[in-house]
């Protein structure tokens, strides 16, 4: 047998599982491969009522915090950083270690990701003290690995947008041409032999600042589907928050709403204030928004909800119309979060779960309705402030 032929069938031997050759490659584990063999099916034989009980986690490992957690230790030594996460999605899910995650042992074993971070949000509520500090350890290290993703990005692209935005876009008088930006953005129009430059735009001053701060609304559907957004979108009302000429709101909703502005400067007491789960009511959520809206003309409005509506849909739609005849850029995202962010099965759910009837008639209002993964929402919010075509594919 080649080598080729060996190490094919070693794969299959630990995609299949089994014990002995039962499985039919006639490979057994050695080694590492023995640790990974044992991990997996720690995890996957309880599906096999005929597998081995013999490997030193089995189905004990929903019944214990220790044995879980050393579990865990051993699945982030052999397995990448995205691997380890589906693994423990998976034993969330399929092991019912939910109780389990309200154990400070446990919850130092745990690496984060944004499903993990969505479980022990749903949590909050039903956990001890002795486990709070730990959960919002795990919790504000995703928030981090999160920021230093897409904090300069987003400063960056909305900085820009803003500073543009700003600036007086046909000057007319000499005092509002900005002559520096002009010279320095037409210097490949000087002709040498009459040492003279010909602009061929004119950039303008800035205006006052304070006439012309941006308003923002980040209004997040917190039903159980929603939960990867809401994680996302607290990250980024944070950093938002930090952009000085921009006045960023996060409004959180089910059946009632929450507005957690006064909690941006810690993306961590944002989750912790979240409540997923439970109805929606995409009316309430939009009424209140209009409340807190002082200049339609520079407010952008940004509705993340699947638009399953369980309120009055008839009078969220004349409310979503009222705000944009108004002068507000409202734009519909039924996700802000990665296709990673689920397994295979909650993405489907999720996709199904979106109301393609409702997109159309928020589309029919002229309201854009996205599909934004949250690589691309900087650029999205700088499109939108800046009063650009948004070009991201439709959902």
């Amino acid at each position: 047998m080649s080598g080729d032929d060996e190490e094919r069938l070693r794969r299959w031997r630990l995609a299949l599982g089994g014990g002995g050759d039962a499985d039919g490659t006639g490979v057994v584990p050695e080694g590492r491969d023995a640790h990974i063999d044992a991990a997996l099916s720690a995890l996957y034989a309880s599906d096999d009522p005929d597998a081995s009980t013999a490997d030193p986690l089995g189905a004990g490992l929903a019944a214990s915090a220790p044995r879980a957690a050393r579990w865990l230790g051993d699945i982030r030594r052999q397995f990448s950083p995205s691997t380890v996460q589906l693994l423990q999605r998976d034993a969330i899910d399929r092991l019912g270690l939910q109780q389990l995650l309200l154990e400070p042992e446990l919850l130092d074993a745990v690496q984060p990701d944004v499903h993990l971070v969505a479980t022990l949000i749903g949590l909050a509520r039903a956990m001890p003290e002795t486990t709070r500090s730990t959960a919002r350890a795990v919790v504000r290290r995703l928030t981090e690995e999160l920021e230093a993703r897409l904090a300069a990005r987003t400063r960056s692209a909305v900085g820009g947008a803003l500073d543009r935005s700003a600036r007086i876009r046909r000057p007319r008088r000499p005092s509002e041409v900005d002559w520096d930006r002009t010279v320095r953005a037409n210097l490949r129009h000087y002709l040498p032999e009459q040492r003279t430059l010909v602009p061929e735009r004119l950039i303008g001053r800035g205006r006052a600042a304070a006439s012309l701060r941006r308003e923002l609304i980040l209004c997040v559907d917190q039903s159980g589907s929603m939960a990867p957004s809401v994680v996302h979108a607290a990250v980024f009302a944070s950093v938002l928050a930090s952009v000085r000429s921009l006045a960023t709101r996060l409004v959180l909703f089910d059946t009632s709403v929450v507005d957690l502005t006064d909690q941006l400067d810690d993306p961590v007491d944002v989750l912790f204030g979240a409540q997923l789960g439970g109805g929606t009511d995409i009316a309430r959520a939009l009424a209140y928004c209009a409340t807190r809206i002082n200049r339609p003309a520079e407010t952008v409005l940004v509705l993340v909800s699947d638009l399953c509506d369980g309120g009055d849909s008839e009078e969220a739609l004349r409310r979503a119309a009222a705000l944009t005849a108004s002068g507000v850029r409202l734009i519909v995202l039924p996700a802000l979060a990665d296709a990673a962010d689920a397994d295979a099965t909650d993405a489907a759910e999720t996709a199904d779960a979106t109301d393609p009837a409702a997109a159309e008639r928020y589309a029919a209002l002229g309201v854009p309705v996205l599909s934004c993964p949250p690589d691309d929402f900087p650029e999205l919010i700088a499109a939108a402030l800046e009063r650009q075509p948004l070009s991201l594919p439709r959902s």
